[in-house]
């Protein structure tokens, strides 16, 4: 472990790179046991450099299917760090895991998520899924999908709003009536309704 450890502070660089950070929990992923996974996810979260803690992010993504702590810990405490970069990792890594277990078996878990009473796991959900049409289940079944982004258009968070708001502008796309039709129902008199209306209707009003 300590060597492993050691490795990556002498590969990872000063630089952010997301692409060396998902290579490397990968490789470790797919050459290591889920349990090793488990460990190894604590571990280098605990690191001081955020890139590793990252790393340990998606090991916890990877491995939270079978060990229900790294699922806790990703929502509990993950979702609390105050780097926005580590934010962005969380969103990968609960993709990963509703992925790992599959979208549809997913569904109470997302659901879960998106009313959390934090900002940055409703965040996580949203923004972890995107493009969500792209995803099995949601490709067979675009109207759930835009159910749930929705929910949050009068979302406290403007993070969340703006997540919520460039999912369905996503998805109009492939699908434009379904999402015309479900913004033509909203209540405009809002600002923040307003702001996702504008966002998620780019593409078709």
């Amino acid at each position: 472990m300590h060597d492993y450890i050691t490795y990556l502070e002498e590969t990872i660089p000063d630089k952010d790179s997301l692409k060396l950070v998902k290579t490397e929990a990968r490789k470790f992923y797919q050459s290591n046991t889920l349990e090793e996974c488990h460990e190894m996810g604590f571990t280098l979260y605990r690191s001081e450099n955020f890139q590793i803690q990252e790393i340990g992010v998606f090991l916890l993504g990877y491995c939270a299917h079978a060990y229900p702590d790294a699922l806790d810990f990703l929502k509990g405490t993950v979702s609390r760090h105050k780097n926005w970069k580590v934010q962005e990792i969380l969103a990968m890594a609960f993709d990963m895991h509703c992925k790992i277990i599959g979208y549809e078996q997913a569904l109470p878990l997302i659901r879960e998520w998106m009313e959390s009473g934090n900002a940055n796991v409703r965040r996580a959900a949203s923004e972890g899924l995107r493009v969500w049409t792209g995803r099995p289940y949601f490709k067979e079944n675009p109207h759930v999908a835009i159910e749930l982004l929705s929910l949050h258009k009068e979302d406290a968070s403007e993070d969340v709003r703006k997540s919520a708001g460039n999912a369905l502008r996503d998805i109009s796309r492939k699908h434009p009536e379904l999402v015309a039709g479900e913004l033509e129902k909203w209540d405009l008199s809002s600002r923040k309704t307003q702001q996702v209306h504008q966002l998620a209707g780019k593409f078709i009003l």
